[in-house]
């Protein structure tokens, strides 16, 4: 993990409480993952149709990428150190894969609304700001691991 990466886990870390609601939360997602990744991405695709073309036309694998990471993650929010490098690596990746910073904005509103559709009451507004949280902590460490990335090589 970089020197970077430990500031901003000190500026950026969730509460513990946070955290709680985040896992509690997310364990009521269990039964229904494979909804949760069907209307995360329908709606990511309604609300930002100009990130498509950033993914394959066949959804299967990437619907079990996503939910195997926000497992991951989900389940490492108190071990913030354990985490940060798969977040920078996810940030890294993403980046090549021609992710920009104004498509944050999108995906977590996303993520946002299908928490809502599938937590239903249970989307109190805290476990919303502890998504909210969350959502912010991971895409920003994504972001800043991006923005320092070397410029890409032109073969000629």
């Amino acid at each position: 993990m970089s020197d970077s990466t430990v500031r901003i886990l000190a500026e950026d870390e969730m509460t513990p409480e946070q955290a709680k609601l985040v896992t509690d939360s997310f364990r009521k997602l269990l039964p229904m993952l494979g909804v949760t990744a069907d209307l995360f991405y329908y709606r990511l695709f309604e609300i930002a149709p100009e990130v498509r073309s950033l993914f394959p036309d066949d959804l299967i694998a990437q619907k079990k990428k996503f939910i195997t990471m926000l497992s991951a993650m989900v389940l490492h929010l108190n071990e913030f150190e354990k985490i940060a490098p798969v977040v920078e690596d996810l940030g890294m990746r993403h980046a090549n894969y021609g992710v920009i910073a104004k498509h944050y904005e999108p995906f977590g509103a996303a993520l946002l609304w299908t928490l809502g559709e599938c937590l239903g009451v249970d989307f109190t507004p805290p476990v919303r700001t502890a998504w909210t949280e969350a959502y912010k902590t991971l895409a920003g460490i994504m972001t800043r691991t991006a923005v320092n990335l070397p410029p890409p090589t032109i073969a000629c």
